[in-house]
């Protein structure tokens, strides 16, 4: 996936909002207002994604592509070079636990306020 193929998908899912709150190249995506998907538009083609310390660590052991974030908690994010081979259908799924593990996170008035949208958007 290249860096707009990964922008489309993180913006199809309920409540992802875009933003650049660090400075003008690191896009980051976020659910309900929490990060969950960032990414440098210069520089090292890298996505950062959030999971859970014991996967983080299989993900590094299993795939050469994936290293620990730059400037993140190493126990709870990687960065995927998507500049190395890796199945779309893969990184897809990552940044979809990403965005999972953010809202089982997020306050239960938080959660209401995604599913009320998630079903508005199903109407639509």
């Amino acid at each position: 996936m290249n860096i707009e193929e990964i922008r489309d998908f993180c913006l199809s899912l309920p409540g992802t909002t875009e933003s650049f709150p660090f400075d003008e190249t690191t896009l980051v995506f976020k659910v309900m207002g929490k990060m969950y998907c960032l990414m440098s538009l210069d520089g090292d083609p890298g996505v950062a994604l959030k999971n859970l310390p014991d996967k983080i660590l299989e993900m590094r052991e299993h795939y050469d592509c994936v290293i620990e974030a730059y400037h993140m908690n190493k126990v709870h994010w990687n960065t995927v070079m998507i500049d190395h081979p890796l199945p779309d259908a893969k990184l897809r799924e990552w940044i979809t636990d990403s965005y999972h593990l953010v809202i089982s996170g997020l306050t239960r008035k938080l959660k209401e306020e995604l599913k009320n949208l998630q079903q508005w958007l199903n109407l639509s």
